[in-house]
């Protein structure tokens, strides 16, 4: 640090509340994972800064940014402050298991490609508890504490995290053979965005936030222009709605693979410019003085690192 010695700390609450603080990037994301409310973390900070007689964060109007001395302060009390929690939290090994790790991620690629990946660590004694959600609340409550390891799309914002890149998934525009067909019968020169037209979409929403994002990709438009004749709750869904014979959507080519493989579904273009997307495991800190999730991740990047499909290699 840019100093020898800190000013004297009175109460070591006050150092859990600014470390929570910085790992959260925000007074607001802490004050659940410390069980506090918001004003009584913004007193604490306060109190902590008049102590040190130094400034800890600049308010942004997101969050917070900490400031250099309050990174060389999070680097120099974040361990003996973790080790003191792994006591009074349990997750020592006093009884022969750890605690569980907790990790979120998306539903269709936990049940998909993660659940197998950790079903050796399961049988050999670690235990996981498994949430899935949207990936910016599952983003919020990582910062909260209430999950160890992530996996997101989205890129989290703050350097407190550890972000690992994970996969590259693919994203392709599917319909089942006869749906297909008509496709590939289309008129010289029409797209096949024009043909699909008269094929109806299937989607996991109104907005057709996947779908959407494939058409500006693709077709530099905002979305189809007809809109979804049929929505479900989930990918997996899907997938069983298009290879019936609903219509057309895009999908991951991690989910749709074996589909593909035994023609069950159909490829409906092979684009130029790839829709892919980034998949990030993110590693909540302190996460790591349980054992069991650093098994997790690694677990998780092998099962990257060995995947049939090149798409989801490492990125």
């Amino acid at each position: 640090m840019t100093t020898s010695t800190l000013a004297p700390v009175q109460d070591l609450n006050l150092l859990r509340t600014f470390l929570a603080v910085h790992r959260a990037g925000s007074f607001t994301a802490a004050a659940p994972a410390l069980g506090l409310t918001q004003p009584t973390v913004t007193a604490q900070i306060r109190s902590l800064e008049e102590q040190l007689g130094r400034q800890l964060f600049q308010r942004l109007p997101r969050g917070v940014e900490p400031t250099a001395f309050a990174r060389e302060l999070a680097e120099r009390i974040s361990g003996p402050l973790d080790d003191l929690d792994v006591v009074a939290g349990g997750n020592c090994e006093l009884d022969g298991r750890t605690a569980p790790v907790h990790l979120a991620g998306p539903p269709e690629l936990l049940c998909s490609h993660v659940l197998p990946a950790l079903a050796p660590l399961v049988a050999g004694g670690v235990r996981v508890h498994v949430a899935t959600g949207e990936d910016e609340e599952l983003l919020e409550q990582l910062r909260e504490g209430r999950h160890d390891l992530l996996i997101t799309a989205q890129r989290p914002r703050g350097r407190a995290l550890s972000v690992t890149e994970l996969a590259e998934e693919e994203h392709l525009l599917v319909a089942a053979p006869a749906w297909a067909g008509r496709v590939e019968a289309r008129g010289q020169g029409v797209a096949v965005c024009a043909a699909l037209e008269a094929v109806p979409l299937v989607s996991t929403a109104d907005d057709m936030p996947v779908v959407r994002r494939y058409w500006r990709t693709q077709y530099g438009k905002q979305h189809p222009a007809v809109g979804p004749a049929l929505t479900v709750p989930s990918l997996h869904a899907v997938i069983a709605a298009v290879r019936a014979g609903a219509g057309y959507s895009v999908l991951p080519r991690s989910l749709c693979a074996a589909d593909l493989a035994s023609g069950a579904l159909v490829q409906l273009e092979e684009p130029e410019r790839p829709r892919t997307t980034t998949l990030m495991l993110v590693q909540r800190p302190g996460a790591e003085q349980n054992s069991a999730t650093g098994q997790v991740a690694e677990a998780l990047l092998e099962a990257a690192r060995t995947a049939e499909h090149p798409r989801l290699a490492p990125a």
